[in-house]
């Protein structure tokens, strides 16, 4: 539903459609994202429950240049920097993007718990 809302928002809302744009490369989808706006997104799901982007190297750093850029990175319930791994390889989900937008991400998940119970069974 989130996603819908993205792609074919309601007329009273007054935003722009959003387009899928996948590059295949964390890097260079998040530089996308930097210079022309957005939200990459690596969501858990059921098969990877807990993400796939690995914390310490991938989720920390792109969310620190993110946040550095004036954005925001999250989980969809915590800020991706506030995660502490137990673990050299945990993973985890990942949003970044503009404040705007990640606050609608958070807000999303705020809303729809049964989805996020669902990838955590």
């Amino acid at each position: 539903a989130y996603f819908d809302s993205l792609k074919f928002p309601s007329p009273e809302s007054r935003k722009k459609p959003y387009s899928a744009r996948y590059i295949g490369s964390m890097v260079a989808d998040v530089h996308r994202t930097l210079l022309y706006g957005g939200i990459f997104a690596y969501p858990s799901d059921r098969k990877s429950r807990s993400g796939k982007l690995r914390i310490l190297y991938e989720s920390f750093p792109m969310a620190f240049i993110t946040e550095q850029a004036g954005g925001k990175a999250t989980t969809g319930v915590q800020r991706v920097l506030d995660l502490v791994p137990k673990h050299i390889h945990d993973r985890c989900p990942i949003f970044l993007g503009g404040t705007d937008d990640i606050a609608d991400v958070e807000a999303a998940f705020a809303n729809n718990t049964n989805w996020l119970n669902e990838t955590q069974k």
